[in-house]
């Protein structure tokens, strides 16, 4: 399952490719955004030198949600994407079972003019009907029209004497913006691990975020699912029944949570549309923006036959209520973690038959604190380990060696022969998306170079050296502590407003100073430091990827008191460094 609110950008690799990557392509496995740069045309937002007032990287919720509320303010606006269409992650993302893991109508734009004529078939809609919503959002407010698709950013640097923005494509365009929005999301940037031989293996392979559009057909075949993250544990739901075998290569179990996935009929839904304006404020009340938020108790401030009761009614609702609805005190406390923890074990098991299968996939004693980890949805995860034809390798205790041309050799020397395999192993989480799009600082360093030690911004939503530069859904805000559409809208407001105030004020450029900058970080290393999230690596403490920065990624703190905090910063750019128009 995709966490939502991923988004894709135009992003890529300033350099080289390595021989790893090579033999990946040779396989004819995807690897980098710019495998899929193309030129479409010549005119309008495909033109060469474009000269506009806000160029948008990344057609996801976050870009498309600026795109539309820049132009409503009359700013010109283009949204370079790096994929075929709207949508983001919903385009890219095409595995088999990839499917939203928050409910709607939290996971949808708040523009009546949007929800007023839509209406979804289930309350968690795979990517085929994501992609259909956002059809529909551009029936409605005409965004491709301000669109240039398969346009791959390599290169962007800001020119103080000029005040502008320079962005070129991996096509050879050149675009200046005044402003430039980097609405990559979280997971622009893929991650496969170096394994030896990966180019040698003669069947069918790829990661999951590059999934082909034809799709695979793995009816009686030997198939491999590496990885039991979000898209694994959905990839292993669909191919259980009909492939001939799946092996998962696990290294860490997934805490996953009961959906809660159910059909909605279109009456339902018209007749709640009179409640919407309200739930849509409702969600940015709440810690991760959605439409409930923690207990207002502590965990043993009940009885064991109350939080029992407590958390079977958050259980059987689904979706991440027993994640961010549960007592209080639980991401702090450790003794209250592991309560959390073992009601969640002692559900899980039961649904596991094999002893071996159990302890691997929900051991009695916890890796690391239940809700760290951004649980994933599932539907029937734990019941596919019951079928003859499912198995599961704890490459912890057994490591994947190399690949072979027939499969997969692990340390005991065996060779696990497969004709397919999934490469379900996340993306450069967080920071990649920005990372890898070549962007330069006024001071001629790199971000790339600068966040190889720590990502540094300034209210998770600018980064000194990089003057009128704003990013949403990325490092040091709510992200992946949160509902997507809730987020980007917070945060896309703001920026919006932002670049009001610097017209309204003929201001030439703002920067956040680098004391601003170490204050943001310390105030996230706070918030992170006094919860369990530092106790272990994970997409919130900068992801798997070897090397990375072991650090905290998101704002901690939910939603409600970061826009409160955001907000604070505008009236007096507060933390800003400002050029006016008029300045030598």
């Amino acid at each position: 399952m995709l966490n939502d609110g991923q988004e894709t950008n135009g992003a890529r690799d300033t350099y080289a490719p390595s021989p790893q990557a090579a033999a990946i392509k040779h396989a004819k496995m995807k690897y980098e955004l710019s495998d899929y740069a193309n030129r479409r045309g010549t005119e309008g937002p495909y033109a060469d030198n474009l000269d506009i007032d806000v160029l948008v990287v990344g057609a996801g919720f976050g870009g498309v949600f600026c795109l539309q509320e820049l132009r409503k303010r009359g700013f010109k606006a283009v949204i370079y994407e790096a994929g075929m269409d709207l949508g983001g992650t919903w385009r890219w993302n095409r595995y088999p079972g990839a499917r939203v893991d928050s409910e709607v109508p939290e996971y949808e734009y708040s523009w009546p003019e949007v929800w007023k004529d839509w209406t979804w078939t289930t309350n968690y809609p795979n990517y085929e009907e994501l992609r259909l919503y956002f059809d529909h959002v551009d029936r409605v407010l005409d965004i491709k029209k301000d669109c240039a698709f398969e346009s791959v950013v390599v290169e962007s640097e800001f020119h103080e004497d000029e005040g502008k923005w320079h962005v070129k494509t991996a096509d050879g365009r050149t675009a200046k913006s005044k402003y430039l929005v980097v609405a990559a999301g979280f997971a622009a940037k893929r991650y496969i691990p170096d394994y030896k031989g990966l180019g040698k293996f003669q069947g069918t392979i790829h990661h999951s975020s590059f999934w082909p559009e034809e799709g695979v057909d793995v009816r009686g075949k030997r198939c491999a699912v590496i990885g039991t993250g979000a898209s694994g544990v959905q990839i292993t739901q669909e191919w259980g029944p009909v492939a001939g075998s799946v092996t998962v290569f696990q290294r860490t179990p997934n805490f996953a949570v009961p959906m809660g996935k159910r059909p909605l009929t279109v009456e339902e839904q018209q007749s709640q549309k009179v409640y919407y304006p309200r739930l849509y404020e409702l969600r940015e009340k709440c810690f991760g923006g959605f439409l409930f938020t923690f207990s207002e108790k502590n965990t043993f401030e009940d009885s064991e036959a109350e939080r029992e009761e407590f958390w079977y009614k958050l259980w059987n609702h689904g979706g991440f209520s027993y994640w961010l609805g549960n007592y209080k005190d639980y991401l702090f406390d450790k003794k209250a973690n592991r309560a959390v923890y073992d009601f969640w074990a002692r559900n899980v098991r039961a649904r596991i038959g094999d002893p071996r299968k159990r302890d691997l996939l929900a051991p009695l004693e916890p890796p690391h604190p239940w809700g760290v980890k951004r649980p994933c949805l599932e539907q029937n995860y734990y019941e596919q380990f019951n079928r003859a034809n499912v198995d599961i390798i704890d490459i912890n205790a057994n490591p994947i060696e190399e690949f072979t041309e027939t499969g997969i050799k692990t340390k005991d020397g065996e060779v696990h022969e497969f004709d397919v395999i999934a490469v379900a192993t996340g993306f450069d989480i967080t920071t990649g998306g920005m990372t890898h799009m070549g962007l330069k600082s006024i001071h001629g360093t790199t971000l790339q170079d600068e966040w190889k030690a720590a990502a540094n911004t300034y209210l998770g939503t600018t980064v000194s050296g990089y003057p009128n530069m704003f990013h949403l859904y990325g490092p040091q805000g709510p992200t992946l502590l949160s509902n997507g559409p809730s987020s980007v809208e917070v945060q896309g407001r703001w920026i919006v407003d932002t670049i009001k105030k610097m017209e309204r004020e003929n201001l030439k450029y703002i920067d956040a100073t680098e004391e601003a900058t170490k204050k943001w970080k310390k105030h996230i290393n706070e918030l992170s430091d006094i919860s369990l999230f530092p106790t272990c690596k994970s997409t919130y403490m900068g992801g798997s990827l070897p090397g990375k920065a072991y650090e905290m990624t998101c704002y901690a703190g939910g939603i409600p008191k970061y826009a409160e905090e955001i907000r604070d910063a505008l009236p007096d750019w507060k933390g800003f460094r400002t050029v006016s128009a008029t300045q030598a």
